[in-house]
């Protein structure tokens, strides 16, 4: 298994869509967190099973909700640059591709 980092703005909309969901039904938010922690876990254990997207990133999609998980397959590292629901401002992340720290 791969360490796992975020990029600073992917761990904040995590965050803030856990928020959301937990303010329209309480549990929601943990229900949205338990997915995200499952995910993540999923990647780390096989980065290459999930499909690339854009510019040399690949994409995990949730299960339950519309959101996906956006990143990078480094030699020592999954980087993740987007927690990022699938309908909306897609390609938004694109520039912190250039911020990624290594």
């Amino acid at each position: 298994m791969k360490p796992v980092e975020y990029h600073p703005f992917a761990l904040e909309e995590l965050i803030q869509t856990a928020e959301y969901y937990e303010s329209k039904v309480y549990g929601l938010g943990q229900r949205f967190l338990d997915e995200i922690e499952f995910c993540v876990a999923d990647i780390s254990e096989s980065p290459e099973r999930w499909p690339y997207f854009l510019l040399n990133t690949r994409r995990r999609l949730l299960d339950r909700f519309p959101y996906m998980l956006v990143y990078l397959d480094e030699s020592d590292r999954i980087y993740i640059l987007a927690t990022m629901h699938q309908k909306r401002r897609p390609g938004y992340w694109k520039k912190r591709m250039n911020q990624a720290p290594h």
